[in-house]
Protein backbone atom coordinates (compact mmCIF):
# COMPACT_ATOMS: atom_id res chain seq x y z
CA UNK A 1 0.00 0.00 0.00
CA UNK A 2 1.43 3.71 -0.90
CA UNK A 3 0.92 6.17 1.60
CA UNK A 4 -1.61 9.02 0.68
CA UNK A 5 0.51 12.47 1.08
CA UNK A 6 -0.19 15.75 2.28
CA UNK A 7 1.48 18.52 1.14
CA UNK A 8 1.70 22.24 2.29
CA UNK A 9 -0.51 21.34 5.50
CA UNK A 10 -0.55 23.17 9.36
CA UNK A 11 -1.23 20.08 11.01
CA UNK A 12 2.73 19.25 11.52
CA UNK A 13 3.17 23.16 13.30
CA UNK A 14 -0.17 22.28 15.05
CA UNK A 15 1.39 19.38 16.85
CA UNK A 16 4.64 20.75 17.23
CA UNK A 17 4.21 20.81 21.12
CA UNK A 18 8.12 19.22 21.95
CA UNK A 19 9.84 19.90 19.24
CA UNK A 20 9.12 21.12 15.35
CA UNK A 21 7.83 18.46 13.30
CA UNK A 22 8.46 18.68 9.78
CA UNK A 23 5.75 15.55 8.60
CA UNK A 24 3.40 13.24 10.87
CA UNK A 25 2.48 10.17 9.49
CA UNK A 26 -1.65 8.75 10.59
CA UNK A 27 -2.18 5.84 8.67
CA UNK A 28 -2.80 5.84 5.51
CA UNK A 29 -1.28 9.40 5.33
CA UNK A 30 1.81 11.20 5.41
CA UNK A 31 1.10 14.69 6.53
CA UNK A 32 3.84 17.08 5.82
CA UNK A 33 4.45 20.98 6.50
CA UNK A 34 6.30 21.35 3.44
CA UNK A 35 6.27 20.05 -0.05
CA UNK A 36 8.79 17.09 1.69
CA UNK A 37 11.86 15.36 0.44
CA UNK A 38 12.74 11.74 -0.56
CA UNK A 39 14.23 11.11 2.84
CA UNK A 40 11.36 13.02 4.55
CA UNK A 41 8.72 10.76 3.03
CA UNK A 42 10.83 7.70 3.33
CA UNK A 43 11.00 8.17 6.66
CA UNK A 44 7.57 8.58 6.91
CA UNK A 45 6.90 5.49 5.00
CA UNK A 46 8.70 3.32 6.94
CA UNK A 47 6.14 4.47 9.94
CA UNK A 48 3.09 3.43 7.32
CA UNK A 49 4.74 0.00 7.08
CA UNK A 50 5.09 -0.49 10.78
CA UNK A 51 1.64 1.02 11.45
CA UNK A 52 0.11 -1.63 9.06
CA UNK A 53 2.10 -4.56 10.81
CA UNK A 54 0.62 -3.14 14.56
CA UNK A 55 -3.05 -2.44 12.89
CA UNK A 56 -2.19 1.21 13.78
CA UNK A 57 -3.67 1.21 17.21
CA UNK A 58 -0.82 -0.55 18.69
CA UNK A 59 1.32 1.59 16.98
CA UNK A 60 0.26 4.15 18.43
CA UNK A 61 -0.05 2.13 21.88
CA UNK A 62 4.06 1.44 21.76
CA UNK A 63 5.11 4.56 20.36
CA UNK A 64 3.66 6.15 23.34
CA UNK A 65 5.04 3.57 26.05
CA UNK A 66 8.42 4.32 24.24
CA UNK A 67 8.36 7.75 24.37
CA UNK A 68 7.27 8.02 28.35
CA UNK A 69 9.82 5.36 29.28
CA UNK A 70 12.52 7.85 27.07
CA UNK A 71 10.90 10.58 29.15
CA UNK A 72 11.70 9.13 32.46
CA UNK A 73 14.71 7.79 31.49
CA UNK A 74 16.34 10.68 29.84
CA UNK A 75 14.28 13.89 31.29
CA UNK A 76 14.57 15.62 27.79
CA UNK A 77 11.62 15.20 25.11
CA UNK A 78 14.58 15.42 22.12
CA UNK A 79 16.71 12.34 23.28
CA UNK A 80 12.94 10.52 24.65
CA UNK A 81 11.68 10.83 20.96
CA UNK A 82 15.11 9.91 18.99
CA UNK A 83 14.95 6.39 21.22
CA UNK A 84 11.78 5.47 20.26
CA UNK A 85 12.32 1.78 18.40
CA UNK A 86 9.83 3.14 15.36
CA UNK A 87 11.71 6.15 14.66
CA UNK A 88 15.46 4.50 15.30
CA UNK A 89 14.44 1.71 12.13
CA UNK A 90 13.34 4.74 10.40
CA UNK A 91 16.28 7.39 11.31
CA UNK A 92 18.80 4.72 10.32
CA UNK A 93 17.19 3.84 7.05
CA UNK A 94 15.85 6.34 5.61
CA UNK A 95 18.80 7.22 3.16
CA UNK A 96 18.56 3.39 1.51
CA UNK A 97 15.86 3.87 -1.44
CA UNK A 98 15.51 0.07 -1.43
CA UNK A 99 14.66 -0.73 2.15
CA UNK A 100 10.90 -0.64 1.83
CA UNK A 101 11.46 -3.18 -0.66
CA UNK A 102 14.12 -5.38 1.01
CA UNK A 103 12.60 -4.62 5.02
CA UNK A 104 11.85 -7.82 6.82
CA UNK A 105 8.07 -7.59 8.75
CA UNK A 106 8.33 -5.92 12.02
CA UNK A 107 11.76 -4.50 11.49
CA UNK A 108 11.49 -2.33 14.52
CA UNK A 109 12.03 -5.22 17.00
CA UNK A 110 15.61 -4.86 16.23
CA UNK A 111 15.78 -1.76 18.28
CA UNK A 112 15.30 -1.37 22.07
CA UNK A 113 14.27 2.06 24.08
CA UNK A 114 17.77 3.46 24.64
CA UNK A 115 20.03 1.71 21.63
Amino acid sequence: MYPIIIRNSKIPEMVSWFMRVKAITLWPFIICRDKGNPILIRHESIHIKQQAELFVIFFYILYLYDFVVGLITYRNSFAAYINIRFEQEAYNNQHDPNYLLTREPYSYRKYNIGA
